[in-house]
């Protein structure tokens, strides 16, 4: 029998083999998990039957095999693992393999497992590939594994907003089908919450009128829910209530069939105005100001203090109502202070938060357990004194802490294991649903081991909490492979493994391609990928290659050989969907660092006063934006009129149409009524390429081009309010068709893409980008540029977090 079979070979450097020793060490003195409590999360369990969850993976089976599902038995069995564990058998049967779980995502877990090791099946957001090798029996005795924690955890309270606002039941479905694939069995699930405040708050006198001055629009739900803003984005139809609360149950009655415990909404304090109409004494504070959201209008909601007696009734009132339509699995979610400073910063009263809080849940449900995100300790603010009050009333075993960007800022270590509150290490990975090659694979190789091992550990599981899905899958399957990882692995072979499982089979140029990716955009260590400067707001940088941050933490030399590997596999894996969207995704992504060394022709040309240049360096940046755009209009996966006809179908008049296209367009442009947090959720879409960042651009550059014209310096204040008036607003605005259906032939255009652009990659600029990642602190270089008869010798530091440039011109 095979026992925790692991999937790769370990990582064999020096480094790495000192820590996995230092891990085993501690797990064999007896220190890993030390501290845990779990006996208070015993009445955390699936509410359905083991039969029902059996026919639910069965059900599952038949979606991704059609009839070789024929070929699996089903078997749930709750008391199959050891206790806090979930864990699957598979073993042969009479021309058939047995699958017996310990829930039904325990059993769908190891249907996946079969799928990836006997027939090479890959499941993530872009595609399914699953290639049926036939009745493919398992060692005699079979196969055991068990997980290594109780929970895996899955999204961000902005995920729903970034991501799966728009989504239909057929897409819901196949989201909680690759949960259960990939073991996830604790999910957020909000959708319809705003329809149970709807009934609470009517019933108390508010009116409709105060509640759609409250309710952020559909686009910008969460950071409504989390105190943020108000009314943003709104008003919410009475239909959408209607459809939301019908979807919920599709989506909570699916997650509960497959064992899967859902973590619902709770009250977090925050209140609607009128609210205080009803209740003229109750005491309340109001919200720091967020995200650059004008005060009087959409900012700065009311928040109960913990000491007022609505605090638990209002609470309470909407547990209830909540309980009554949709049930409960006695966990619940509620963030306080995300991203702002509470209003008082003494111990007492931050202790009260917590305290009113937990005892909010506790009135609504006896057994609630609070599910909290730490993300708000990352700030300075929260020092160790502060967080330990702040969770001090909250009785130990109670509350879950996400410990939200573990991969990078873990904070389990500042305040010791969470005084003793169970966590869950998270990976977070990305902020507003960007799009672009980034990954700390080596963080995330090592953190979960390094978290279990911490002294007086408190973890309890992992789990993914990206803003956005929809990109890096490799990433997400590489961190939802510490379900059951008994110790780092080598991330080179596993990446190249990962490619085999992806196109369904080996090819030499890809498994070298994969090799350089991860070395390259997805070892960034700490550094955080950041913005492109093509989806970023033009700004004319005193010098050359400033003014726009940059980040890149990579040789970009790595990132270019990649593609060439990309672009000669194509003949062999053309018929592969999965290839061709990373072959557009790896195209973009070089396209969008020539598009840096293009920026910084342009700034040259225009300090130099060289306008032959610059009209020449803006046709060329500009061409640029055209090819893209022509380049993602060849994969479904970057159209922009998906995302638009998706909010559009919600809609049950034309007045909701607009208002949710306006929400649609407004979030991932610029986000809030005056682009406060403009281009926070930006994407790299077929649509957005040519209509709205090449606009942007486009009257970028010919304002600089009428500004050496005319002998004038460059007024950034005034270019911000033109671009605001002339592209921005209107864009939001308006209801021009995208199209949802693909034009041209990804293979085809990237590779004219490699022949157009490759020569650009040379540029000695582009392969020493590293060198001046705002990641760093000082550096210097000198690069030689030749222009006309002049050699300019440029020496270059970055200092004070801008770059110092010392131009020496040179006649030739």
């Amino acid at each position: 029998m095979l026992v925790g079979e692991e999937f790769s070979s370990v990582y064999h450097s020096t480094e790495m083999q000192r820590v996995i020793v230092l891990i085993l060490l501690l797990s064999w003195c007896g220190i890993s998990h030390a501290g845990a409590d779990f006996s208070s999360l015993d009445h955390l369990r699936p509410r359905t039957s083991p039969s029902t969850q059996a026919a639910t993976v069965q059900d599952l089976a038949k979606r991704k095999l059609g009839t070789h599902a024929d070929f699996f038995e089903i078997h749930v069995k709750t008391d199959f693992a050891p206790a806090n564990k979930d864990r699957f058998m598979l073993q042969n049967g009479d021309n058939k393999l047995i699958i017996t779980g310990s829930s039904g995502v325990a059993a769908a877990w190891g249907l996946h497992y079969y799928l990836q090791h006997y027939h090479g099946a890959h499941f993530s957001w872009a595609g399914d590939q699953v290639q049926w090798r036939g009745n493919i029996p398992v060692p005699d005795g079979g196969v055991i594994v068990t997980s290594n924690d109780k929970f895996r955890y899955y999204q961000n309270v902005c995920t729903v907003s970034y991501s799966s606002v728009w989504w239909k039941w057929e897409r819901w479905e196949q989201e909680i089908d690759w949960m259960a694939l990939s073991g996830i069995n604790l999910p957020l699930a909000f959708t319809g919450a705003e329809a149970i405040w709807q009934r609470v708050y009517l019933k108390m006198g508010l009116t409709q009128a105060e509640l759609d001055a409250y309710f952020g629009g559909a686009a910008f739900l969460a950071w409504a829910r989390m105190g943020n803003i108000r009314g943003w984005g709104g008003p919410l139809p009475q239909a959408w209530h209607t459809q939301q609360v019908a979807l919920q149950h599709k989506i909570l009655d699916r997650m509960r069939s497959f064992g899967i415990i859902p973590v619902l909404p709770a009250f977090a304090g925050y209140i609607p105005k009128g609210v205080l109409r009803i209740f003229p004494n109750a005491s309340f504070s109001r919200s720091s100001s967020w995200g650059g959201f004008p005060n009087k209008t959409w900012c700065c909601p009311y928040l109960l203090d913990p000491d007022e007696p609505l605090f638990q009734k209002i609470g309470a009132s909407f547990m209830s109502e909540y309980i009554k339509e949709f049930g409960t699995d006695h966990i619940y979610n509620a963030d306080l202070f995300n991203e702002m400073t509470p209003p008082k910063a003494n111990l007492s009263y931050l202790a009260s938060v917590g305290k009113a809080m937990f005892n909010t849940l506790r009135a609504g449900d006896p057994q609630a357990i609070w599910v909290m995100q730490s993300w708000l300790f990352i700030d300075s603010f929260w020092n160790a004194s502060r967080v330990k009050a702040y969770l001090s009333e909250v009785p130990l075993g109670k509350l879950i802490l996400l410990d939200l960007f573990a991969e990078q800022k873990p904070q389990y270590q500042r305040f010791e294991s969470y005084f003793g509150h169970l966590f869950i290490w998270c990976m977070l990975h990305n902020f507003g649903g960007t799009i672009g090659l980034f990954g700390s694979s080596e963080n995330v190789n090592m953190g979960p081991f390094l978290a279990r091992s911490f002294p007086n550990s408190t973890m309890i599981g992992t789990g993914i909490t990206m803003e956005g899905i929809n990109q890096n899958d490799v990433m997400y399957e590489f961190m939802n492979g510490h379900i059951a990882r008994k110790q780092p692995i080598d991330t080179t072979t596993w990446f190249q493994d990962y490619a085999v499982r992806r196109y369904g089979q080996a090819n030499p140029y890809i498994a070298t391609a994969w090799s350089l990716l991860q070395r390259s955009v997805y070892s960034s260590g700490n550094a955080r990928d950041t913005h492109s400067y093509i989806v970023s707001l033009p700004h004319a940088s005193s010098v050359d290659y400033g003014g726009l941050e940059i980040e890149v933490w990579y040789s970009t030399s790595d990132l270019f050989t990649a593609w060439d590997n990309f672009v000669r596999a194509s003949s062999s894996l053309a018929s592969s969907d999965l290839f061709r969207y990373d072959l557009v995704d790896v195209t973009r992504q070089v396209l969008q660092l020539i598009a840096v060394n293009y920026y910084s022709d342009v700034m040259h040309s225009f300090h130099s006063k060289n306008l032959t240049a610059l009209k020449q360096n803006s046709v060329k940046f500009l061409n640029l934006f055209t090819d893209m755009d022509i380049l993602l209009g060849t994969d479904k996966h970057f159209l922009l009129g998906n995302w638009l006809e998706a909010a559009k179908s919600w809609a049950t008049t034309d007045d909701e149409a607009k208002l949710y296209e306006y929400n649609a367009r407004n979030q991932i442009t610029l986000w809030g009524p005056t682009g406060g947090l403009r281009d926070y959720a930006c994407k790299q879409w077929a649509g957005m390429m040519e209509m709205f960042y090449k606009e942007r651009w486009s009257l970028f550059l010919n304002t600089l081009i009428y500004d050496l014209q005319k002998n004038v310096s460059f007024n950034q204040s005034q270019f911000d309010k033109d671009v605001f008036n002339q592209v921005e607003v209107p864009f939001t605005f308006d209801r021009t068709i995208f199209p949802t259906i693909t034009k041209g032939d990804s293979i085809e255009q990237a590779a004219r893409i490699h022949t157009k652009y490759r020569i650009e990659t040379r540029s000695q600029f582009l392969n020493r980008l590293k060198e001046f990642s705002s990641t760093r602190t000082k550096y210097s270089w000198t690069m030689d540029r030749q222009e006309g008869p002049f050699q300019t010798k440029i020496d270059r530091k970055w200092k004070g977090g801008s770059f110092e440039d010392n131009r020496i011109n040179i006649m030739l």
